[in-house]
């Protein structure tokens, strides 16, 4: 397996080898990127509807409810599946870039959605009071004094989930995308060494993943000493 891998090493390490690797490893951290953010975004609306007491939003929060937890419940290749064959039956020609993109959103929207609800409940009930004495309406509630407040529950969890969103990728070379784990089983395919191949595909995961795990920790840090100090803020003007 030595004798392999020297072998095979100046055959392997090449520009263009690297250069394909590159194109790889962005491919993945756009699709994850892309994915999350648009559902980042969904996940938002969704829990701000789901969240209403206006009752006739209820066959709408229904609706919302069941989505979650139904998506919530979907393993990630199946979907991908799903999508890639119902996109093709409704005549939508999406490349495999943007079925994993779609399929990515899809759940992410309903685990994010959860993240954010969750957030949003742990900041204090007096708050809401308070926005509800100065006769705020329910959105500008929500965007000046919850959701600034909420931040630290929610970007942390969200932040693993991307990182773990960014692993799930792998699967979507089942369909054939283009990335991370499609680039180790192609240079299996010609030959080189599974050892090199996933290994090298193993070693790129985890550069991509693990400073993104600091720069989660570092956020996560910020975002609790700033709400430590907003809170004794609060509580000095209270007494």
């Amino acid at each position: 397996m030595i004798q392999q891998f020297i072998d095979q090493a100046p055959i392997f390490f090449t520009l263009n080898n690297g250069l394909y690797w590159l194109r790889a490893l962005m491919t993945t951290l756009s699709m994850a990127l892309i994915g999350c953010i648009v559902g980042f975004i969904f996940g938002f609306v969704l829990v701000y509807f789901r969240t209403s007491s206006i009752p006739w939003l209820l066959p709408l929060r229904a609706l919302l409810i069941a989505y979650v937890e139904i998506f919530r419940r979907i393993p990630f290749l199946v979907l991908t599946f799903l999508v890639l064959f119902a996109s093709r039956g409704f005549g939508f020609q999406l490349s495999l870039f943007w079925v994993a993109c779609v399929t990515i959103v899809l759940i992410a929207t309903a685990y994010i959605a959860e993240i954010i609800r969750a957030g949003i409940e742990a900041v204090p009930i007096n708050q809401w009071e308070s926005a509800d004495v100065m006769n705020f309406s329910r959105a500008r509630t929500m965007m000046y004094v919850i959701v600034p407040q909420s931040w630290v529950f929610i970007i942390p969890p969200a932040f693993s989930y991307f990182v773990m969103f960014i692993k799930e990728t792998s699967l979507t070379s089942q369909i054939g995308a283009m990335e991370l784990m499609s680039a180790g089983k192609y240079f299996n395919s010609i030959g080189i060494s599974p050892l090199m191949a996933y290994g090298t595909c193993l070693l790129l995961y985890f550069a991509l993943s693990y400073p993104l795990t600091l720069l989660g920790r570092r956020i996560e840090v910020l975002l609790k000493n700033r709400f430590k100090g907003n809170m004794a803020a609060l509580s000095a003007s209270n007494q």
